[in-house]
């Protein structure tokens, strides 16, 4: 017999970890590159790592979201930005806030560094975006879908 449960994280609480995790490593790397011109590598091959994670993320996400969809509805607004009862109010707070600090970050890298590379910090948000829906795909609390009368027979 285990006795995990004592051990055990709230639900979902590795995707709201992994989403501030990137969101300070993106904050470090943009300060550093911003100030540090022959460090602006830096910044750039993490956002590009950022946005293929987050990429991954979303498709993974998604076919979360199609699959729960035969029994729950599951709306797209609601399931990436945590809209309504679909989150508790801590992890959308954290979900969305890292979301939030990775499209500030973003901006202001582009804005003080632009035609560089470190604009293609713009792709990061892709990442937290993402992971607030992976979120929403796997632990999200949606209505349950009634079935439509004459569908699935025959």
């Amino acid at each position: 017999m285990h006795d995990d449960d004592a051990d055990a994280e709230p639900a979902g609480e590795s995707i709201v970890r992994a989403s501030w995790i990137g969101t300070a490593a993106f904050g470090v790397t943009a300060a550093i590159g911003a100030a540090v011109p022959a460090l602006d590598f830096l910044p750039f091959l993490l956002s590009l790592a950022l946005f293929t994670a987050g990429t991954v993320a979303f498709f993974v996400a998604y076919a979360r979201a199609v699959s729960r969809s035969r029994t729950d509805k599951v709306g797209v607004m609601a399931m990436f930005f945590l809209e309504g009862k679909v989150a508790p109010r801590p992890v959308r707070r954290n979900l969305l806030g890292s979301f939030a600090v990775q499209i500030l970050v973003a901006f202001a890298l582009a804005v003080a560094r632009p035609n560089t590379s470190l604009a293609f910090g713009i792709l990061v948000p892709v990442y937290g975006l993402a992971l607030a829906g992976l979120w929403g795909a796997r632990y999200g609390v949606f209505p349950e879908r009634t079935p439509r009368p004459g569908r699935g027979q025959g």
